[in-house]
This record gives C-alpha cells, structure tokens and sequence, in this order.
C-alpha cells in the first residue's frame, strides 16, 4: 500500500488517499487509534463522482470511532474498461427503457466478473489495511453492489457483520451463496425502486441464512433512503464492531 496524498479535515478526520496494485482507494481514520474498521462499498460509478457521499459516511463513522476505507471497483473510474460488461450495461438500459424483463443472461453477464475480480481485491485491501497501527478490527462492510457484499460475507471469516442495500440486480447463483451467509445483517431496502425487482430483493433476504438478520424497508425511489435508516444501519455496526 503507497499513500499518494493526505489531508486533516475539519473535523479532524484524516483522509489519506492510496494505491494498492495499481488500484486507487482512500482511507479515512479518526483521532482515536487503533479502531475498528469498515469498508466501503459503493456502484460502479467511479471514486470521484462517489467521493462526496463516500466521505460524509466515512466522517459520520469516525465520530462514531471507526476507520474506513473504500477502493476504485474494476471497470471504473480510471482503471480499464470491460468491453463484455460494458456491453451487459447496455444491454441492460436497453431492455428497462422498453419496459422488458431483463434476462438472467445479462444480470449474470453485468455482475458475476465484477464480483469475481473486486472481492480478490477487498480481500488484498483488508490484509493491508488490517497491518496498520492505527487499525485495530473487527471489520464490518457497509453499502455497494449487493452481490459483492454477498461473496465477502462468504469468503472473508475477517467480516464481522454487514450492512447491504437491496438495490442492484443479483445473479441466481448468488442466491445460492446467500444461503451460507452467517454473519449478522442489516438489510436496506426501497420500496418503490424503479431499477429493483420488489420481490427479488425479499426472496434473496429470505435466502440469506444469518440467524441475526433484519429487513429495513421505507418508502421510496432508490435514492430516497431516509436519513434515520442511515443512522439505524450506524447503530447496527457500532452494536456489533465495538
């Protein structure tokens, strides 16, 4: 891990820009060390259009004593663009703007190489992470592609608890993934997501197989998560990471 930049905020967080095999990511730690961590998942649409929302979570989690940290999702931002995936993306806006079902192939073709390749990299990012002093775990995982927090809940036993938004499509396969998941959840969903199949999003929470798992869902299109569910999700990772 290189540190390529780094400033205090006014609060006192401070933010350090890095790279890590070549991908870009961005941490951001509170006064108090070592503290816990969560990562930062967030879409496909790049850590400098992200940047605004991603660093009001991160500040109102390290008055909260947490460190977090996201990186840049393969395909994104500066890194090299996937022809296949992009053309699932088309694909995929094709078939919503004709108001047609959008076929198990195309999900698979959007999501299933994005999950393949980023979960490698969180892994890689939280060994690094995880060897600095001012870090000191458990980790939690909060937001993002559905589906990429679904594969780090199976395979990373360094994820304590994690907080997912239903708001992305998700490949049948996953489904079956879900089933292993054990970690505790707290599920965000909208209720009126134009982009997101209602009855999906509760068939795949119905699948996961946690024994600790609870479903928040409010009113609303997919960007109208009310700022109270935000702080309830809060609440969840500082009742099971601190």
């Amino acid at each position: 891990m290189h540190f390529t930049s780094e400033q205090r905020l006014d609060d006192g967080v401070l933010e350090r820009a890095f790279t890590l095999g070549g991908i870009p990511g961005i941490l951001w730690t509170p006064a108090s060390a070592p503290a816990p961590l969560i990562l930062l998942g967030h879409p496909p649409l790049g850590l400098r259009r992200m940047y605004p929302r991603l660093a009001a979570r991160a500040r109102h989690s390290a008055a909260e004593g947490f460190a977090t940290a996201t990186i840049e999702l393969p395909g994104s931002g500066d890194r090299p663009r996937w022809p296949a995936v992009e053309q699932a993306r088309a694909d995929l806006r094709r078939a919503m703007e004709a108001g047609e079902p959008v076929s198990d192939e195309i999900v698979d073709a959007l999501v299933l190489p994005l999950v393949d390749k980023a979960v490698p990299e969180w892994q890689a990012a939280l060994d690094a992470l995880l060897a600095l002093p001012e870090i000191g775990g458990p980790v939690g995982y909060s937001g993002g592609v559905i589906s990429i927090g679904i594969r780090l809940a199976v395979v990373e036993p360094r994820v304590s608890a994690a907080v997912l938004f239903a708001g992305s499509f998700v490949p049948r396969a996953l489904f079956e993934e879900a089933r292993q998941v054990t970690i505790p959840l707290h599920v965000l969903l909208q209720w009126d997501d134009e982009g997101n199949d209602r009855q999906a999003a509760l068939d795949l929470f119905d699948a996961f197989g946690s024994k600790e798992k609870s479903l928040h869902a409010h009113l609303g299109g997919h960007t109208g998560v009310p700022q109270f569910a935000g702080d309830a999700a809060a609440q969840f990772l500082t009742r099971h990471l601190k």
